[in-house]
């Protein structure tokens, strides 16, 4: 197909009229502009919204959280040691764990020993707090304060620390379809059109932060590409592609369709983090108020087409039999005879074909 995607916009060649002039036309030299095309081919295209540089994913601060685990034990460990060593543990408790007695008996702590008690705590619950599970396919945006600390996409039992707001971000490849969503083709003509989309989150701090909803973003942008899109191209086309110099472009080519769908929807989602793998329409149809005209046009080119096809049949195999019969000598025919037998068979033969064709 000779069609054209350059960027998000589809441009159509146009067919050279022939020069009136028996001249031929002269090549434009190198160092001259090629001339503008006209308004109506030069659609204005809105440049797609930039990334934010200051808001890019990086790594934020987390560990494994059986590290987390082991110094919260240690954490209470060390409170019970110290609570021993106070003389708080009660005598049953002592005997029945079989531990010795206290180095030397204590009523009470000091403010040495309940800092030490209140950090053993603190630590053991900070410690404790700050475990939570990561998931395949799945990340954690983090904040602190409002301001991005990073991202963490570690799986299994991790430990971030528990002042930061946790976000969680669904990272896996996922397909998204559209319902009919209205359109019109260059020709003015008003459809429906269904998009298959299939994208992931590649930058979770841009999908989180730098937009509300980065899937309703999707969808509402899903939706402009694919208006902008469908209004280059008709729908179909009712003309003979011999007339246009080969196919001529339509709405009907899904994958070249979708390759400008594909390459518009990733340069205006790339600004929020989203990644679009492919964009291709899975159903192109009529709006119900027009699809029962549309139909009859079409049916009426088709059977246009199939005319001109069977006419020109017809009239080769006239053109046959009379040379071959004047070539055989068979028959003498002046130009009035000649034209009298080239209508003959052109009804008959034309009757022939249609009947063999049309059942009615």
């Amino acid at each position: 197909m000779d069609l054209l995607f350059r960027g998000d916009t589809a441009e159509l060649p146009k067919p050279s009229k022939p020069s009136k002039s028996t001249e031929s036309p002269k090549p434009p030299e190198p160092s001259q502009a090629s001339p503008a095309a006209p308004e109506s081919a030069r659609l204005p295209t809105g440049a797609p919204p930039r990334p934010d540089r200051d808001v890019v994913e990086r790594r934020g601060p987390a560990c494994s959280g059986w590290w987390a685990v082991l110094v919260a034990l240690l954490a209470l460990a060390g409170a019970g040691w110290l609570a021993w060593a106070g003389g708080f543990v009660p005598g049953r408790v002592t005997e029945s764990l079989r531990l010795p007695g206290p180095p030397r008996p204590r009523h009470g702590f000091d403010a040495a020993g309940w800092a030490a008690v209140c950090g053993c705590w603190a630590v053991a619950l900070v410690a404790v707090g700050g475990l939570t599970r990561g998931r395949a396919g799945s990340a954690w945006v983090l904040s602190l304060f409002g301001r991005y600390r990073g991202s963490v996409r570690r799986t299994g039992l991790v430990w971030i620390s528990p002042l930061m707001l946790r976000r969680r971000v669904d990272v896996r490849l996922r397909h998204w379809r559209s319902e009919p969503m209205v359109a019109v083709d260059a020709q003015g003509v008003e459809l429906r059109v269904v998009v298959l989309v299939v994208w992931q989150v590649k930058d979770t701090a841009r999908a989180l932060l730098t937009v509300d909803d980065h899937t309703a973003y999707l969808a509402e942008q899903v939706e402009a590409v694919t208006a902008r899109v469908a209004s280059r191209l008709p729908a179909d086309s009712y003309r003979d592609p011999a007339d246009d110099g080969g196919d001529v472009p339509t709405l009907r080519d899904a994958e070249a369709v979708g390759d400008a769908l594909t390459r518009a929807l990733a340069a205006e989602c790339r600004a929020v983090g989203i990644e679009v793998f492919s964009a291709r329409p899975t159903r192109v149809e009529y709006a119900p108020e027009v699809a029962a005209a549309m139909q009859r046009r079409q049916i009426a080119a088709i059977d246009a087409k199939h005319r001109d096809s069977v006419l020109t049949s017809v009239l080769d195999a006239v053109d046959d039999t009379v040379r071959r019969l004047t070539d055989r000598g068979l028959v003498t025919l002046d130009d009035y005879e000649r034209k009298a037998l080239v209508k003959d068979l052109t009804v008959a033969f034309y009757t022939a074909r249609g009947s063999a064709v049309d059942p009615h």
